[in-house]
């Protein structure tokens, strides 16, 4: 099934101003919010794919990514580094976007059907660098690391926040000229959790949490650049409170650089170095590629400088737009200290009409190569 367009969600155009974006938003999260439809599924629904929408619009580099693919641009494994809002659960949403409501915790309180929502606490994010080789974003791999993130500690009691009556904020009604107000705030006591401890072991701290070291495996799929960042859900650190959420472990991926390959997109390049007679009589080599060994044929009379592009031997896409290609960058390696008989053979064919520069058609020059290189 076709996926809506994330403008038609919103109700806006494509020219529209992040203030018309985040307004577009809000309107639809007005119209379809949970408080005012309960039991709807649908309007539920519509209200996710509000959110959705503006989780990708409402961030530039996202929003220049869809303008540009698509939802294809999306369409990655799950968590590759905030990928588009797909999967986006209730709390997500009320914990990324609750300042559009002015309140911080999504709820309308005045607005009949629903009541207040008891927003639900987040932890906070965790960061971690995860180094990778070029072989590794060939394939994708799992990498399993150690984190140290604080969990909540084994015989915590918590009791119901006074302040606020368990609802995680705290209700102020103000008169306007067009009638009484009513907004949310995040309960200070409480800090939204709607609890508060009532015991605690002694080595928990204030909020009832412990550091704990954890092994966390980390699915990074194949064709990652440095500086993405993937996200793992619920491996950050914990929050307080008996309904609270875990935040989440982002990853930033890191490029170990290659001895001899050099990548450049998802194409990668690699310089060979041939000598003399094998430039003249032609040969044939073995190749590492980033998929495995790969063998080569070189023609008689190669050039220096000619390029051999093996199609499909780069690196995949993450977007799933196809596999970049290997580029074998040919060097014929001139000799610089001869023998005797060597270089009475070269002055004898100095004259040789073999030996007389002689470029046709089909011999591109260099800026010629450099064009075919990145068309």
């Amino acid at each position: 099934m076709a996926k809506q367009d994330f403008y038609e969600i919103l109700g806006i155009s494509k020219s529209a101003t992040q203030a018309e974006i985040k307004k577009g938003y809000r309107k639809m999260a007005i119209k379809y919010h949970p408080d005012k439809n309960p039991d709807d599924k649908t309007a539920e629904e519509k209200f996710k794919l509000a959110a959705e929408a503006y989780e990708v619009l409402s961030d530039e580099n996202k929003k220049a990514r869809y303008d540009q693919y698509g939802h294809q641009a999306f369409d990655g494994p799950q968590g590759g580094g905030g990928f588009g809002g797909g999967g986006m659960n209730m709390d997500d949403i009320f914990s990324q976007f609750g300042d559009i409501f002015g309140g911080g915790g999504g709820g309308f309180g005045g607005f009949g059907g629903g009541g207040q929502r008891q927003a639900r606490v987040k932890g906070s994010n965790m960061r971690i660098r995860v180094k990778l080789t070029l072989e590794e974003i060939a394939k994708g791999v799992e990498k399993k690391v150690k984190v140290r993130r604080k969990v909540q500690a084994d015989g915590v009691r918590y009791k119901t926040c006074t302040t606020c009556n368990g609802s995680g904020q705290q209700m102020r009604v103000t008169n306007t000229i067009l009638g009484r107000m009513q907004t949310a705030t995040t309960c200070s006591t409480c800090s939204g959790a709607g609890e508060i401890i009532s015991s605690k072991p002694n080595e928990a701290d204030a909020q009832g949490l412990i550091i704990k070291e954890e092994t966390v495996p980390i699915n990074i799929p194949a064709g990652v650049t440095e500086g993405v960042q993937l996200k793992v859900g619920g491996k950050g650190n914990d929050a307080p409170g008996k309904n609270s959420i875990s935040g989440d472990l982002l990853v930033l991926i890191e490029e170990i650089p290659h001895e001899t390959l050099k990548r450049e997109g998802t194409n990668i390049h690699y310089d060979l170095y041939i000598n003399f007679s094998e430039a003249v009589l032609g040969t044939s080599k073995e190749v590492e590629t980033v998929t495995g060994k790969v063998k080569i044929k070189i023609d008689p009379g190669t050039q220096s400088g000619k390029i051999l592009r093996l199609k499909g031997k780069g690196l995949p896409s993450i977007e799933r737009y196809g596999t970049g290609d290997f580029l074998i960058h040919t060097n014929v390696w001139t000799p610089q200290e001869l023998d005797k008989e060597q270089r009475q053979f070269f002055e004898k064919m100095s004259d040789n009409s073999n030996f007389t520069p002689s470029p046709n058609t089909t011999d591109k020059s260099f800026f010629e190569k450099v064009k075919d290189m990145f068309s």
